[in-house]
């Protein structure tokens, strides 16, 4: 009993500290620290940026990228006036920002969601019911990055397998250039053959023309 208590935990633990769960930190947004819900997810930052681009874009909502590219530099995404009734029934700025966790792994994200309404952050200002929307917005969102991270190795893989019959055409094109060549040094090994078997009677002939200039001495 004891040992499947203890089997029953360590599973607990496993998918628990598998599952993204956010919480609450800070980020820095137009030179000012700013709190924010922050999400850590075990899957590149391509794949988080196109899940929730996507979702977001199901909402009709497309966002606009300030202070660099998306996903570079610590570039943002700014959802103005938008209308998330997952998070709430009020209209709100969202802004998104999604960097790799660390410079060693590009396998490892965080996205930080500033929440913000008329030019002030508001996460404080949401009630208990509102912040747990917006923490469930955002660990709900894995599915979609297990399917984005899945449609990006699927692209991988197909420009993988476009590159290597790129390199086989490559490889078969080399074969029929080398076996041309080949024909052509067969051809001239050939005439060469040819050429040498003149040549050797040629050189017969000027020698029999030698031998007689040389044989008109003796009677000189």
């Amino acid at each position: 009993m004891k040992k499947f208590v203890l089997t029953t935990l360590v599973s607990l633990f496993v998918i628990t500290s598998s599952y993204a769960q956010a919480y609450e930190d800070k980020i820095e947004y137009n030179k000012v620290k700013q709190a924010c819900l922050t999400i850590e997810y075990n899957y590149p930052p391509a794949a988080v940026e196109n899940a929730i681009i996507a979702k977001l874009d199901k909402l009709g909502y497309k966002g606009k990228e300030e202070k660099g590219m998306f996903n570079k530099d610590k570039g943002f995404r700014v959802y103005k006036d938008a209308l998330i009734s997952d998070i709430s029934s009020s209209r709100y700025d969202y802004i998104i920002n999604i960097d790799k966790k660390s410079r060693k792994n590009d396998d490892e994200s965080v996205l930080y969601l500033i929440i913000m309404k008329a030019g002030n952050n508001a996460l404080s200002k949401l009630n208990g019911r509102e912040l747990g929307h917006a923490r469930s917005f955002l660990d709900d969102l894995l599915p979609d990055i297990e399917a984005a991270n899945l449609e990006l190795q699927i692209t991988a893989q197909e420009e993988a397998v476009s590159k290597a019959e790129k390199k086989l055409k490559s490889l078969q094109d080399d074969k029929d250039e080398m076996e041309k060549k080949i024909k052509k040094l067969e051809s001239d090994l050939e005439d060469n053959k040819k050429d040498q078997e003149k040549q050797k009677d040629e050189i017969e002939n000027q020698r029999k023309s030698l031998e007689e200039l040389k044989n008109k001495r003796k009677y000189n």
